[in-house]
């Protein structure tokens, strides 16, 4: 099989996805035209010569809809011979449009790919795409659906983790969120993004909240109490997991993921792609790895995915430097943690979503390319990123620095 090899990557700054953040005027196919253009210009591609355009966006209607990596291919005047795909595995879906493509790749269909996603919450929703997941009974209740906010105080009542172990590790996410920043460790893949005329409308992550500390967060409360216990979710989540007599409810705004709007991509290619256009590899795909997991629990499917990376490819993990899961909630990462004795300063170690948001469809190739980023500063070898996904889903993928 051909080897896969990571030629660079991109990222937009993470706008507050509200009508009063920097990116709410900038359409979804703007966002992910930005990161285009970037990826071309930064690595001087013939746009002739890209096979395919993946991008996952997980709510592609309205103006992120009718297959928005073609439309953006049009803004940015790629070839008009670029065809371009977007797909959707919920939180996962930046990840997997790069194992996608890192499988088209290794199976000789394409030379070179772009990969990546865009999500502009501010302007489509979270859930405005519908789905029978949570709309058909037929569906929600074999499912035990409940909102994943229920599922992550689920996995922290069953788990053993306090309010104030949530906290903690929240405020953690913004320090080191703001530390990365201020050293400057986001500099050559954060693009900003520009209007019209060339002024620049967002260069900096705009969710983040440094200052925050736990006497701040003990202020705030709970988010999902009311639809676990006026709702109904609580008995849902007890009924798969009897074990749980009632729910702590601890996860609230300062310790859950951010909605933002984003966009990323990742140039991918085997070697003669990228030697036929004069590109030096960065990092190589080694392995990844897809797996349903506990529907009711829902958000700990990296561990279980995990285990399943590790079985296929023979590796411990110890032969992992550094770790990029989701913070979708501070309870996932707490588990992720706990369950493979993990310590924190090997994982998430330039923050995560907890402070500078969560772009559904573009965070795992987001995180991809941190993770890059970092083996490359600190000269290690080997990361696995990750992230949990809704319905109760995973996705892992190993790569190794070049």
């Amino acid at each position: 099989m051909t080897e896969v090899f990571i030629y660079d990557h991109v990222r937009t700054p993470r706008g507050r996805g509200k009508k009063d953040g920097s990116l709410h005027e900038v359409p979804s196919v703007r966002l992910a035209a930005k990161t285009l253009e970037a990826i071309r210009d930064r690595n001087g591609l013939d746009t002739k010569t890209v096979d395919d355009i993946i991008m996952g966006c997980v709510d592609p209607v309205m103006d992120a809809g009718a297959v928005i990596p073609k439309a953006a291919a049009f803004e940015a005047g790629y070839s008009t011979r670029t065809p371009g795909i977007q797909i959707s595995r919920f939180c996962a879906s930046g990840l997997d449009a790069v194992n996608l493509a890192a499988g088209k790749i290794s199976q000789g269909a394409d030379d070179i790919v772009i990969s990546g996603g865009v999500e502009s919450m501010s302007r489509v929703g979270l859930g405005m795409s519908g789905g029978a997941w949570f709309m058909d009974p037929s569906v929600n209740f074999p499912a035990y659906f409940m909102p994943q906010g229920v599922s992550a105080d689920l996995i922290a009542t069953k788990y053993g983790f306090s309010r104030d172990d949530v906290d903690a590790y929240a405020v953690e996410s913004q320090k080191r969120a703001a530390n990365a920043w201020e050293k400057g460790y986001f500099k050559n893949s954060v693009i900003p993004v520009k209007d019209q005329n060339g002024l620049t409308i967002l260069a900096h992550d705009e969710h983040m909240r440094p200052g925050t500390d736990m006497q701040a967060l003990a202020s705030l409360n709970p988010s999902f109490q009311m639809p676990g216990e006026m709702g109904g979710f609580e008995a849902v989540g007890i009924q798969a997991h009897p074990e749980v007599e009632r729910i702590n409810y601890v996860h609230h705004a300062g310790n859950s993921s951010g909605i933002v709007d984003g966009a990323a991509a990742v140039l991918l290619g085997s070697r003669a792609g990228g030697e036929s256009m004069g590109l030096k590899p960065r990092g190589r795909i080694r392995a990844f790895a897809n797996i349903g997991s506990d529907p009711a629990l829902m958000l700990t499917g990296p561990v279980d995915v995990t285990q399943k990376l590790l079985k296929r490819t023979g590796m411990q993990l110890s032969d992992i430097d550094l770790f990029e899961l989701n913070e979708a909630f501070a309870a996932v990462v707490l588990r992720y943690m706990q369950a493979f004795d993990i310590s924190h300063d090997r994982i998430n170690v330039n923050g995560g979503a907890i402070a500078m948001g969560h772009p559904l469809g573009a965070t795992g190739a987001m995180i991809l390319g941190t993770a890059l980023d970092e083996l490359e500063r600190r000269d290690l070898n080997t990361a696995l990123v990750t992230l949990c996904i809704g319905a109760g889903m995973g996705t892992a993928t190993v790569i190794e620095r070049v």
